[in-house]
């Protein structure tokens, strides 16, 4: 009787750690959406999963990742957060501000990790950085503009006439054009609005025209473009002072740019925390305080800058 009993027992265990694996499911379902294919983003999501990973949950065994990509079409991105609440995932990732606002938008209930947002509070997804109060939090790329503009100071420092081309879609792209204004005393901010990829090249051509140096906020739609706002704006003799490496090593002149991967790791740990029954409601966002100067060498030589003479500079050439 005593045997029955022990094995009962050791039985319920068994189960009663399958189930565990999830908190809640024996198999995980996450959905990602992501906004476009874009390096910096690309290094989001492999940090996020990569921090799955080393918390014991494996795509294919215990997890089960759906990865969507709007390929920059806001109205698939919508498409996409529909898909993954109508299935009732355990967790969405979304990544880029125009998927983290499709899926915010679409359900309430299921919670939301995010990253590669640079303003979570104008883009009404957190009441706060400190306190979400919503099914929503993450890590946002945030980046003082003061970090570029020292960058043009010491780089470009004849420069009068800052371009600055953004899509008007883009709630971040608008925060950091403000914030430019705002902080660039004695400088006069060329601003130029696009809504699509089609409109960046003709832009570009007369922007460049216009200004002393080029400003690429952390913009998905414009990033997305490099290879054709490098091209216009070298044989222009513009020097691109981008938001993040990836823009460096497409060919823009330089940066202080962080680790997306690094982000997207955090956000990984901190969609881990959630499903093992954090309240994502009052988990606070953070912030990367880790900063690194990308300079792009085969620009600086094109461009006939002198490199800087600074500790934390990292010289890489176009990809």
């Amino acid at each position: 009787m005593k045997k029955v009993v022990v094995g009962i027992l050791i039985v319920a265990g068994i189960l009663t750690g399958c189930t565990k694996a999830g908190d809640k499911k024996e198999v995980i379902n996450i959905g990602i959406s992501q906004i476009v294919e874009y390096v910096a983003l690309d290094e989001n999501r492999e940090g996020f999963i990569k921090a799955f990973e080393e918390s014991g949950y494996k795509d294919g065994e215990n997890m089960k990742i759906d990865y969507q990509n709007a390929q920059g079409d806001l109205a698939i991105s919508q498409t996409i957060a529909k898909k993954f609440s109508s299935e009732k995932k355990d967790l969405i990732f979304a990544i880029g501000t125009p998927a983290a606002q499709g899926a915010f938008n679409t359900t309430k209930k299921i919670p939301i990790m995010i990253s590669s947002v640079t303003d979570p509070v104008k883009a009404e997804l957190v009441n706060s950085l400190e306190n979400p109060e919503t099914n929503v939090s993450g890590t946002s790329d945030y980046l003082a503009v003061e970090n570029q503009l020292d960058l043009i100071k010491k780089l470009v420092p004849n420069a009068k006439k800052i371009g600055f081309i953004y899509n008007t879609s883009e709630v971040n792209s608008e925060v950091q054009l403000n914030e430019l204004k705002k902080v660039a005393k004695g400088y006069e901010i060329v601003p130029t609005g696009i809504t699509s990829t089609n409109e960046v090249s003709s832009n570009i051509v007369s922007l460049v025209k216009k200004v002393d140096v080029l400003y690429i906020p952390t913009d998905q739609l414009v990033v997305s473009s490099m290879p054709i706002i490098v091209k216009h704006a070298l044989e222009a003799k513009v020097p691109i002072i981008a938001s993040e490496k990836g823009s460096v090593e497409a060919g823009a002149l330089a940066t202080v740019g962080i680790n997306y991967y690094k982000l997207g790791y955090e956000t990984g740990k901190m969609a881990v925390a959630v499903l093992k029954g954090d309240d994502i409601s009052k988990m606070p966002m953070k912030i990367s305080d880790e900063t690194e100067v990308y300079i792009n060498e085969d620009s600086l030589k094109i461009l006939n800058i002198e490199k800087l003479s600074m500790g934390n500079v990292q010289y890489i050439k176009n990809n």
